[in-house]
């Protein structure tokens, strides 16, 4: 005996992919904020490309949410419920420090370390969130929804990068920089918004009598046991990896069109009208091709995709910096920013999909955050290096040197994600 299954406008339209929306959008906002509004603002400011790759260390909590994800798993806030009391914590936090950004300004060494500081803590209130939002969201969706569901989280968290992209650029041509921080904090809002009024606590029957060192160790257990050492030790390899040649060719990217001698304000309208359509699309595209073809092979599909889209910087660097902006340097702007936005926020749509369906729903925020520390490890670590790399290699090789650093992601899918094999499939067979 089947349950009918929901029609496809169905499950698009449906509550929890609203939620979903509102989930991306409030992970995304804090850490475009910290990886793309900051290091314009700060080579703006005349600060060196060495000092904006050792900057990119302050993203480091990121990369240790699964050390306190358990606390968050085994207390529960007195209003609200285990989830969204968390994530409105989070959120009144956040918007309270990204806003304290324009109240500092980057004319001295000790004011950069209080940059710094400030950036760690609010890398660490946006973990906190991502943490407790990524389990909400593994929470409420169904194993058929998990395609389309992280694919419109994965594509609002992409839109989000629109407001310190594009917006707080156009801005800082009109407004002070303490104006700037302000207004893009309020973003928030809608986040809060949605914790309080549209969101509803999942129901999911957990052991509220397990202890801290249960909820500690019984995550990392399981995983294991489930998968097997070698399977899981594949995963975790594939999870580093799947991200790192994109992480690396980003991550000194808004830097990256200064150098090339556009302004703030073209780098914001270019990248509005440039992104928001194209991203859209594979939205929608994307996630109804993960209904269709499933996680595994959307892997193979989307990583070819993200990792073709490195080599559009490496072609923009080769012209050299622009002496005059004009049309065409413009659309070459648009060009590249537009295929960024199509491969990595497809890549991005399987890759969390991949994640959440590995995870066991009885240790989901522990679990999820594990592999989402992984994937993030390569940001607050290797990507230090981007500054003196790019000085080392010039943009253009560098570039190139990425787009390689790609390639041993998609290796691992022979061994994780099989192009034949549906795993989601063999597990309830299992």
């Amino acid at each position: 005996m089947t349950k009918n299954k929901p029609s496809l406008l169905a499950q698009i339209f449906s509550r929890n992919m609203l939620i979903c929306i509102f989930t991306g959008f409030s992970s995304g906002l804090p850490l475009y904020i910290i990886v793309s509004l900051l290091p314009i603002w700060l080579r703006s400011e005349k600060v060196d490309l060495e000092t904006l790759g050792y900057f990119t260390a302050v993203t480091l909590p990121f990369t240790w949410k699964f050390l306190w994800a358990p606390l968050l798993d085994r207390y529960t806030p007195p209003f609200l419920g285990r989830r969204r009391g968390w994530i409105l914590i989070s959120q009144v936090l956040l918007i309270i420090s990204l806003a304290l950004f324009g109240f500092i300004s980057p004319t001295s060494n000790q004011n950069l370390t209080l940059i710094a500081a400030l950036a760690t803590l609010c890398s660490f209130f946006s973990a906190n969130q991502d943490v407790v939002l990524d389990a909400y969201r593994r929470e409420i969706l169904s194993d058929e929804e998990l395609g389309l569901g992280n694919s419109i989280h994965v594509n609002a968290y992409r839109i989000s990068g629109l407001i310190p992209g594009s917006l707080s650029l156009i801005l800082s041509d009109h407004f002070s920089w303490q104006t700037v921080f302000i207004i893009t904090a309020l973003f928030m809002l809608p986040g809060i918004f949605m914790t309080l009024f549209l969101s509803k606590e999942p129901k999911i029957s957990l052991n509220s009598h397990r202890t801290l060192k249960e909820n500690v160790i019984e995550p990392f257990k399981e995983f294991f046991s489930r998968k097997g050492i070698l399977s899981a030790l594949a995963i975790l390899a594939f999870i580093f990896l799947y991200k790192l040649g994109d992480s690396m060719a980003t991550a000194l990217i808004s830097p990256f069109y200064l150098d090339m001698g556009f302004s703030n304000s073209q780098i914001g309208i270019v990248a509005k009208n440039a992104s928001l359509w194209p991203m859209v699309v594979a939205s929608i595209v994307g996630g109804i091709i993960m209904l269709k073809i499933g996680i595994n092979r959307a892997l193979w599909i989307f990583g070819v995709v993200q990792i073709i889209t490195i080599l559009g910087f490496a072609w923009l660097a080769n012209h050299g910096r622009f002496e005059q902006i004009g049309t065409y340097e413009l659309f070459a702007l648009s060009l590249v920013i537009a295929a960024e936005y199509i491969g990595v926020g497809l890549g991005t749509a399987a890759f969390v999909a991949f994640m959440a369906r590995e995870t066991n729903p009885l240790y989901t925020a522990t679990q999820l955050a594990l592999f989402t520390s992984l994937s993030a490890l390569p940001r607050a670590t290797i990507n230090t290096q981007a500054g003196n790399l790019i000085n080392y290699f010039g943009y253009y090789d560098y570039f190139w040197f990425c787009f390689y650093l790609a390639i041993p992601g998609m290796i691992c899918l022979f061994w994780i994600a099989p192009w034949n094999e549906n795993q989601s499939t063999k597990e309830q067979k299992a």
